[in-house]
């Protein structure tokens, strides 16, 4: 067992090191000499470790955003968090073994029905796949080995079934069939799509938020990293404004307030810049060195990547999407209260990976105007469903706690309004 923890603790959940040694072991796959073995294998893992630097850049500044906002316009209730949810169980239900191992089966019935179904997923998005190996299962009356089982192969399944049913917009996005999408916010996303496709622009008429056309004066936004400057900086003066001097000076410092939030707006901006410097890197890596996976264990396999790998191919779309989703996540969390639910505080992390991402998705299929509908309505979606999760969750003992990944909730869902009944019944 200690050798599992260990590998678990240590390789699988850390995704930089899967990747890399699944490139490794591509390029092996390939017989290409120990010099570009090595040369490939760690060009992905920094690749990928750039990219994790810029989305920790991002996090920073947007943890600081989540708390300027939520006190410049008083706001009070729950804020999704799976993280916090799976270290409860660990530590209060010392279920940390089960949810270990719950990961690993997650990981070898991917592997499995990748080699044996048409669905040639590979899901490399190792700390997706240990929320999904979160506790649903053991609420429903799951226990021990059946745990694991049953806990891994539906996770596998979500692992499998998610990638495939965003391939088709996946590959009008990047023009090709060589990645997929790894990311347990995929319904949220075809919801967007679906949004997007019922009232976005059709035919001719579709214009992506990418061909925008701006006056002369202006031309110097179509420089993506101006133009999420130029959107961030007053959005983060403002709402610090809001905040008030008193509270934004205690996260300031020394410094002065207004200025504090201006930089972590720039801040914000240098993340989104060595984020994609890292997509970029990561990429030229992973995709030839795959090659080898597929043509040796799993033919045809196709890697399943983390969101920011899609940013570069629709910048414009990101930011769209990130505002959109939050128009969205505001409006559900004064209207879902009405009808009984849980107030959810908008998760500004959230908005900006999984919005941006829906964004992409939205411009793809319904143009600028579908990105924009398909965005507010997206924000909604996203609330609505960890708003359901809450009653479920306070009878399970997490008292006042929800999940964020919709696909992860869809899995809780499943398990207590489906298996849960069965398993009693028998």
């Amino acid at each position: 067992m200690g050798v599992i923890n260990f590998i678990i603790g240590n390789i699988l959940t850390q995704a930089s090191i899967t990747i890399a040694l699944i490139a490794m072991l591509g390029l092996l796959l390939q017989k290409k000499s120990a010099g570009q073995v090595i040369s490939g294998t760690l060009k992905t893992l920094l690749g990928f470790q750039v990219l994790s630097a810029g989305s920790s850049i991002i996090v920073g500044s947007l943890t600081y955003f989540g708390k300027i906002f939520t006190e410049g316009f008083h706001m009070q209730g729950i804020i999704p968090s799976i993280e916090s949810i799976n270290g409860q169980a660990m530590n209060d239900l010392g279920l940390g073994r089960d949810i270990a191992l719950t990961f690993l089966a997650i990981f070898v019935f991917n592997i499995i029905l990748a080699r044996f179904t048409k669905w040639k997923y590979i899901f490399l998005t190792g700390q997706a796949i240990l929320w999904m190996a979160t506790v649903f299962g053991y609420f429903a009356g799951l226990r021990g080995i059946v745990l694991i089982l049953v806990g891994g192969f539906i996770g596998a399944c979500f692992a499998i079934a998610m990638p495939a049913v965003a391939q088709p917009i996946i590959r009008k996005i990047t023009g090709s069939n060589d990645i997929a999408l790894g990311h347990f916010c995929t319904i949220g996303y075809l919801f967007e799509a679906g949004v997007s496709k019922l009232f976005g622009e059709k035919g001719e008429n579709k214009k992506s938020i990418e061909d925008i056309k701006l006056p002369t004066h202006f031309e110097f936004l179509q420089d993506t990293y101006l133009s999420v400057m130029v959107v961030m900086v007053p959005l983060y003066i403002i709402t610090v404004l809001f905040a008030g001097e008193p509270f934004a000076s205690e996260l300031s410092g020394d410094q002065n307030y207004i200025m504090f939030a201006f930089l972590q707006a720039i801040q914000f901006v240098v993340g989104v810049y060595v984020l994609l410097a890292g997509v970029l890197l990561l990429l030229g890596e992973i995709v030839p060195a795959f090659r080898g996976i597929a043509m040796k264990l799993v033919p045809d396999a196709i890697p399943a990547l983390d969101c920011p790998v899609f940013f570069p191919y629709s910048p414009n779309a990101v930011i769209l999407g990130f505002i959109t989703t939050t128009i969205g996540t505001i409006i559900a969390m004064f209207t879902l209260p009405m009808f009984g639910l849980a107030m959810i505080l908008p998760g500004m992390l959230t908005n900006f990976f999984a919005g941006g991402t829906a964004g992409i998705f939205g411009n793809a299929v319904g143009g600028r105007r579908g990105a924009i509908i398909g965005g507010i309505a997206h924000g909604f979606f996203i609330t609505l469903l960890p708003a359901l999760l809450v009653t479920i969750f306070n009878s399970m003992g997490f008292i006042n706690a929800t999940a964020t990944d919709v696909d992860t909730v869809a899995a809780a869902l499943l398990y207590a309004w489906i298996l849960s009944p069965i398993l009693k019944a028998f």
